[in-house]
């Protein structure tokens, strides 16, 4: 990466401080360094309040909030209320009166106001009252500094001191949306326009150089009093009766379906839709909340806030609070490691995801099994040894060696000379992932059609000598590249001296087997497994390996070197020169960059992050620790748009330069608490387009999604990905600390 010029780094060290951040001198990373102030920041997290089991009664139509924080819903069946800290619901209406409901107000002397099917009600100090004077049905409520105004196919009419008053209007009846001018008019959103009344004199509004369209559902005012009128098409902003600007997709709406309007008490404009959300700050930028991890149903009716700023969001499946709690890194860091420890660590000590017996519900849950629980443990491995190296706690040295040891009895279970498992469970487990199978003729055929390196593996679940458990076969290649790198930061920066020994023996077991095998991974059925294929061989040499080519080179070179960095036995070095020098596997590499597009997975991405390190650190001889750089930073420039905090601080620790720092603090920040793996559809939406770039064979957006709006992020999973989640799986928050405690480590969090 090219080094900053001053006047460059001054610059983004003023604009960094006005958004809390600082720059100062690091003794971990060279240079000029820009280091995160971790101060306090608003986080916030969704939390459903769903009326009842009857589905009518979860289509909430209007919501409003009052001076005691007890929350009021208009649904298909009445009226209920919420009282604060409470999350049950109470009918309102007499069960004679039960029906749909369409308006909730609360007026300057806390009077709760209701518009439903038979009329207008009031609710004032504990007593419900039936108003007479406005006719059936009520559909929309404004409280103004005149009076509540009253509106309903059948005319509006405002409260006086001496009854209700009818407001000479055109005869207007689809009123969605009223809202007061602050001068004693009112403004009106109608399906067939805008109406602006004022002292019995009506303007009124349809024609295109005022408004998107003439549906108009929501209205609002912004903190410089312009009108934002919202409906199908999108908002239209006006500034007086002056079309001042509009917002469509193309200016972050979702979709051109605006459901409602409001402004929050932080002067955000939130514009509901039928997909989710859209909160509009002062400055311009924009945010989206959608999909169950924010809301109960993406389709927004109505939005309230309380006095603490909560949102509380009307939905056809009930209502959705969106809160706010102050929250730093560190605290952020606490909540996450104790979820992790409660729910993620399964015998004998392996990260891991669990099922939810119910669907999004975390209340109870068991433990599950994964093909990557070896990857996955040794990205856990690495966090600890990060934890300890940054803080000398011994708990973590305690837990690193716990995950240590549970990725060498992967390799003991297997009673074999070098082989490892993917992952085991006790013996008793009845149910497995991905259990053991027979293929038909006609099946096998069909499959090695479909790829010829096809392997069917029948048995991939074995029981382990001792009887404690079952393990599963066929590991692939990504599970070596995640242990080797935990190994090798277990080895560099937890293990004393009389654990250092285990490691190099244990590494040098498993490299030795690759070596035995032709440098391929060898299961106990005598074949290479499925993915974990080094052999000059097959990539040389075997067409049908070109994919893999210069991705397992780079792997095998790495483990060579990390075993000889660890022994210092000579065989390791003289097979990684044969490799370089004979089989061309440092030009393989270097054809990364080149790599054919119908290729790439994103999953690569990691597994070359996690092989980097080794290569770079581990390597004496400047010519190929120069070359290794080079290849690091022409892959760092190709990742910059990821904004992937793993990849960017596995580059700082590599290479001991920074880079992209606030948009990795950015990630740490906009991460959601929530980790249950919800469906996030992302082809719902239409401020971002379908696409097949960058990995062609997986549909993605044109976008990459802040991480708020993502399925619960994996590293080795496309981050573009259009659609994904499955919603009985709660993730293992490692994906978070692990780029937490490296950056700790790496003295850029402060």
């Amino acid at each position: 990466m090219r080094e900053f010029r001053l006047t460059h780094l001054l610059v983004v060290c003023c604009l960094l401080a006005l958004s809390g951040w600082s720059c100062r001198q690091s003794d971990k990373v060279a240079g000029q360094q820009t280091v995160y102030q971790d101060t306090a920041f608003w986080q916030e997290y969704h939390e459903p309040y769903p009326i009842g089991p009857n589905p009518e009664e979860n289509q909430v139509r209007s919501l409003a909030v009052d001076g005691k924080n007890t929350v009021w819903a208009a649904t298909a069946t009445g009226v209920f209320r919420k009282k604060a800290g409470g999350r049950t619901w109470e009918a309102v209406l007499p069960e004679a009166d039960s029906g749909p409901a369409f308006a909730v107000a609360v007026d300057r002397e806390s009077a709760i106001w209701l518009g439903a099917w038979n009329g207008l009600y009031r609710h004032r100090a504990g007593e419900l009252e039936r108003i007479n004077g406005p006719e059936a049905p009520i559909s929309a409520l404004c409280v103004a500094a005149e009076g509540v105004y009253a509106c309903g196919p059948k005319g509006v009419w405002r409260q006086e001191a001496s009854g209700w008053k009818r407001v000479k209007l055109p005869n207007v009846r689809s009123i969605r949306k009223a809202v007061s001018d602050g001068r004693g008019g009112l403004w009106l959103g109608t399906d067939v326009g805008l109406y602006h009344y004022k002292a019995d004199l009506t303007d009124y509004f349809y024609k295109t150089d005022h408004l998107i369209s003439a549906y108009v559902k929501g209205l609002a005012f912004d903190s410089q009093q312009k009108l934002w009128a919202g409906g199908l098409g999108g908002v239209s902003v006006l500034n007086g009766y002056q079309l001042e600007k509009t917002l469509k997709p193309e200016n972050g709406l979702s979709s051109i379906y605006v459901t409602c309007v409001e402004r929050a008490p932080d002067s955000t404009i939130w514009v509901g839709t039928e997909v989710g959300v859209v909160r509009y700050l002062p400055n311009g930028n924009h945010s989206l909340r959608f999909s169950r991890r924010w809301l109960l149903d993406d389709k927004v009716n109505a939005i309230a806030f309380d006095a603490a700023g909560t949102a509380w969001i009307a939905t056809p499946r009930g209502v959705s609070a969106i809160k706010k709690r102050k929250m730093n890194l560190a605290q952020k860091n606490d909540y996450f490691y104790t979820v992790l420890m409660k729910r993620h660590i399964r015998d004998p000590w392996i990260a891991g995801q669990c099922k939810l017996n119910v669907p999004g519900d975390t209340t109870t849950f068991a433990p599950d099994d994964d093909d990557n629980d070896g990857e996955y443990t040794g990205n856990y491995l690495a966090m600890e040894c990060f934890r300890y190296a940054a803080t000398k706690n011994p708990d973590a040295r305690e837990k690193a060696a716990k995950a240590f040891r549970f990725l060498k009895l992967l390799q003991e279970v297997t009673d074999t000379d070098g082989f490892f498992a993917r992952t085991i469970v006790p013996a008793n487990w009845t149910e497995v992932d991905d259990g053991n199978r027979t293929f038909t003729s006609r099946q096998l055929a069909d499959e090695l059609v479909k790829e010829p390196r096809f392997k069917p593996v029948e048995v991939r679940w074995r029981r382990s000598k001792d009887g404690k458990w079952l393990w599963k076969g066929d590991t692939s290649s990504d599970e070596m590249c995640g242990h080797m790198i935990g190994y090798f930061l277990y080895y560099e920066l937890v293990a004393d001296e009389a654990e250092k020994p285990i490691v190099r023996q244990h590494v040098a077991r498993l490299v030795d087997y690759l070596m035995k095998h032709n440098y391929n991974f060898v299961d106990v059925d005598g074949r290479p497994t499925r993915w974990a294929v080094w052999s000059p061989e097959q990539l040389n040499r075997d067409p049908e390996w070109a994919p893999d080519k210069s991705q397992n080179s780079m792997e095998m070179l790495a483990f060579l070197k990390l075993a000889y960095h660890m022994t210092g036995q000579p065989k390791y070095e003289k097979e990684y020169r044969r490799l370089i020098d004979q089989e061309h596997y440092l030009d393989n590499m270097a054809a990364i960059p080149q790599q054919n597009p119908a290729w790439f997975i994103y999953f690569d991405v990691m597994l070359q992050a996690y092989v980097y390190p080794i290569l770079i650190q581990c390597e004496k001889d400047p010519k190929l620790r120069g070359f290794y750089e080079k290849h690091m930073d022409a892959w760092m420039d190709r990742r910059r748009n990821d904004h992937n905090p793993l990849v960017n601080f596995f580059y700082c620790y590599s290479r001991n330069k920074q880079t992209d720092l606030p948009a990795s603090v950015d990630f740490l920040v906009d991460t959601p608490l929530d980790l249950v793996n919800w469906v996030v559809d992302h082809t719902q939406r239409e401020d971002v387009k379908i696409s097949r770039s960058p990995v062609l064979d997986e549909l993605q957006i044109n976008e990459l999604p802040p991480a708020s709006i993502r399925t619960v992020v994996r590293w080795d999973k496309n981050p573009w990905a259009a659609i994904n989640g499955d919603p009985s799986i709660e993730r293992e928050p490692v994906f978070w600390l692990l780029p937490y405690w490296m950056r700790r480590y790496l003295k850029m969090i402060e």
